[in-house]
């Protein structure tokens, strides 16, 4: 079995540096999907309320065979559920369908500035963690400024930001800004949505090192240090996602795919992300 790397996180919890996403996966798809990724390997899966497949993950967590503590399972605060007593029953909710008593990763999904107060929703998170029913909080989708507004009028520093990161929106002022504070960053959409598995830049160091885009893309983040968990239903490039662990780019590779910045997302801006909710 491959060893995965893990990450100390700043509460002293272990968190397994590569996972499996369940972004976009639909709920008749997911049990199944997380099920292989968990036959593959993978011992850290990413979902969200948001995403409606928490009870699928649950499902495959149990019928797994594994231990419940052999998997590191993380899951989201729903935007529509910021207020302190909405926030403490969707995290109930969240155990309820997951089948757990407990969960590893708990995160605000998005700090939605202009909607409602994020630091009394971060407030409600200490007390979900006080409970014991949490190993870890953290945040997603943060910028510096919601950080430190955090650091300012709270008195637990979250865990991890789980932000947008990939080789055209490299972040590396919001990561060392993370770094700085004991914060780890997850990143999302590691492969823009696929759109860097074309870049000349990155195609020519896979036929160099003779893997695929994808596996020097994940590659140069797990080698930033960021935790990563890519998402697919495809067996194949599950266990592709996966053999990530056998090869190293040099410090060159790793700067070339760096400069590729252009600031550009695939998903929307935190600064001005709003939620609306449904009619």
């Amino acid at each position: 079995m491959t060893e995965v790397p893990t990450i100390t996180l700043n509460n002293g919890v272990v968190i397994p540096q590569l996972g499996f996403g369940v972004f976009q996966i639909t709920p008749d798809d997911t049990r199944q999907a997380t099920l292989e990724a968990l036959e593959v390997g993978y011992r850290h899966i990413d979902t969200a309320e948001m995403y409606g497949n928490e009870k699928q993950v649950g499902e495959a967590v149990a019928a797994s065979g594994l231990a419940r503590s052999e998997v590191f399972v993380t899951s989201k605060l729903n935007n529509g559920f910021h207020a302190r007593d909405a926030a403490l029953r969707a995290f109930d909710e969240t155990l309820d369908a997951l089948g757990f008593d407990y969960l590893d990763l708990f995160l605000i999904h998005w700090p939605l500035p202009s909607v409602g107060d994020f630091v009394e929703t971060w407030k409600a998170m200490q007390e979900i963690s006080e409970s014991g029913r949490v190993k870890a909080i953290g945040v997603s989708n943060f910028q510096q400024t919601h950080l430190q507004r955090l650091f300012d009028e709270t008195s637990i520093v979250p865990a991890v930001n789980q932000i947008e990161v990939h080789p055209y929106l490299v972040q590396d002022s919001l990561r060392s800004f993370g770094a700085a504070h004991g914060i780890v960053t997850e990143a999302w959409s590691p492969i823009a949505q696929g759109k860097v598995l074309a870049d000349e830049v990155i195609v020519s160091i896979a036929e160099k090192v003779d893997m695929t885009p994808a596996q020097v893309t994940l590659r140069w983040h797990i080698q930033r240090g960021d935790i990563v968990f890519p998402k697919s239903v495809t067996r194949s490039r599950v266990e592709e996602n996966f053999a990530i662990f056998d090869f190293e780019l040099s410090d060159d590779d790793m700067r070339s795919i760096t400069e590729l910045d252009r600031k550009e997302r695939t998903g929307p801006d935190p600064d001005t992300f709003n939620y609306v909710p449904k009619a």
